[in-house]
């Protein structure tokens, strides 16, 4: 599943996180129909599942997840990555390396050609002798108990393991892509109000002076606000950094040089947000299938198709091997000699192989085979459990995150009411210093709060977008388009 799986942000109601609890059942339903029970089986079943909806499929397909939020630069990077990080190239390697083994074993099971030719010369007694030959060999293995065929089988698994392995990597790279985006963006803005917040109690600083000096006020109160500000201006070397290492985070992720990259991002402060709100049809929960979309659980799917594939290749070693094999060649004592037909030499041979005692061996290799093949199952089951959790970690996070983000809109205005009047106050000598300190202490803490809940709703969803398998445009891991 592709990035642009997940619309574009969630209502501002509640998820109704109870809902996507269900999944865990219907997940568990899966895991049991989609591990082969049956060693003869060659692939895993489809499992059951929950009913789904076809527009919501492609609600969920239309454009990657990083498309649907409001800052250009966020896609850029991200689209930058899934070409440039190291650790997607390595990935590649390996899908490569799968499809030459594949073409590698599926060629094992055509007939084999091949040819030579030699010259040589011998001196023995004074006398010189030499001898030309040339000749094809050709061999054939007719697989009648298809362990050939199995080998292919398994081979074709293992590209799809590979292949569901780079869609992983690609998955998690666009969304730590994202996620490091995200929180860079959201440092800066909370660096941003902390400065604010030290410009303020710095002119706070300077009043309580001038009423000091004019007899209004005393000196403790001017401590108090110096103090005051110096713990304020203290947060902002952690600030820096952190926003440090978020563009060090993003220049690894790049595969590009850190102060290159700086420049590019820039000093905004504005945290990205999705452009739109998630279709209305998404609100009820979207249907549990969409879990096996995931790549970890394709990839995990296809081990356990590899798996029984050896399973029936290590069974079918065991029973005879049929193989024809024939010769063709010329042999003479001289160059001109070697075409004629009394040169001519041809053989056939027909052969079979079977082991008939082998002290256990055969055995003992179908039964690790068969733990092998048991394990494969035991970690589709474990990925499907996985992601469920995901999932609904991800949704109730969002959830409270947006629910979080709704009470301190309104702790922000009241805290910057309460302020402004203490302030006011202040000046007009109707309360003490401590209460102005007070209300500006609090305004600080709730404006970093409020940001960081706003931040936590954009971080949530792209991880949402991760536990539902990211980008589900129709491509391949490799870039191309699937038929």
């Amino acid at each position: 599943m592709t990035s642009d799986d997940l619309p574009d942000e969630c209502p501002r109601g509640t998820l109704r996180p109870l809902r996507w609890l269900v999944m865990l059942p219907l997940v568990l339903t899966a895991c049991t129909a989609l591990a082969p029970q049956d060693s003869r089986q060659h692939s895993a079943a489809p499992a059951p599942a929950a009913p789904t909806s076809a527009d919501t499929v492609r609600l969920l397909a239309q454009a990657p997840w990083w498309t649907r939020f409001d800052d250009p630069l966020m896609g850029t990077l991200v689209t930058e990555a899934l070409q440039a990080n190291l650790d997607l190239g390595i990935a590649r390697t390996r899908l490569a390396q799968a499809r030459a083994l594949r073409d590698q074993t599926a060629a094992s099971r055509a007939p084999q050609l091949g040819s030579s030719a030699s010259l040589s010369r011998n001196r023995s007694s004074g006398r010189t002798a030499s001898s030309y030959s040339a000749g094809l060999d050709a061999s054939w293995e007719a697989d009648v108990f298809g362990e050939l065929a199995s080998a292919e089988r398994g081979a074709r698994a293992d590209v799809a393991t590979a292949s569901a392995n780079l869609a992983a990597a690609r998955l998690s790279v666009a969304g730590e892509v994202g996620l490091a985006y995200v929180q860079l963006r959201a440092n800066r803005a909370r660096r941003a109000l902390t400065l604010s917040s030290l410009a303020a109690q710095d002119e706070t600083l300077q009043l309580t002076g001038w009423r000091t000096q004019a007899g209004l006020a005393s000196s403790l109160e001017v401590e108090q606000a110096r103090a005051s500000a110096e713990q304020t201006r203290a947060q902002i070397p952690a600030y820096d950094t952190a926003i440090a290492q978020g563009e060090h985070a993003l220049a690894l992720l790049l595969g590009q040089d850190p102060d290159a990259l700086r420049v590019r991002l820039g000093d905004s402060t504005r945290v990205p947000v999705p452009a739109t709100d998630l279709d209305d049809r998404l609100r009820d929960g979207l249907p549990a299938d969409l879990l096996r979309q995931r790549p970890d659980v394709q990839a995990a799917e296809s081990a356990i198709t590899a798996e029984l594939a050896r399973l029936d290749q290590a069974q079918a070693a065991r029973r005879p091997a049929f193989r024809l094999s024939g010769s063709l060649g010329w042999q003479a004592l001289t160059l001109a000699a070697l075409g004629s037909p009394g040169a001519l030499a041809a053989g056939l041979a027909a052969a079979v192989d079977w082991p008939v005692l082998d002290g256990g061996r055969g055995a003992a290799q179908v039964q690790a085979q068969q733990a092998v093949l048991d394990r494969a199952r035991l970690v589709y089951q474990s990925a499907a459990l996985v992601a469920a959790q995901d999932v609904a970690d991800a949704v109730s996070a969002l959830d409270g995150s947006r629910r979080q983000t709704a009470a301190l809109d309104a702790a922000t205005d009241a805290a910057r009411n309460a302020n402004r009047l203490a302030r006011q106050r202040y000046e007009a000598g109707l309360i003490d210093f401590t209460t102005l300190l007070d209300t500006q202490r609090t305004l600080l803490s709730v404006d970093n709060s409020r940001a960081a809940a706003a931040a936590d709703t954009s971080l949530h969803l792209i991880r949402l977008c991760k536990a539902l398998g990211g980008d589900w445009t129709d491509q391949d891991p490799a870039g191309r388009t699937n038929p």
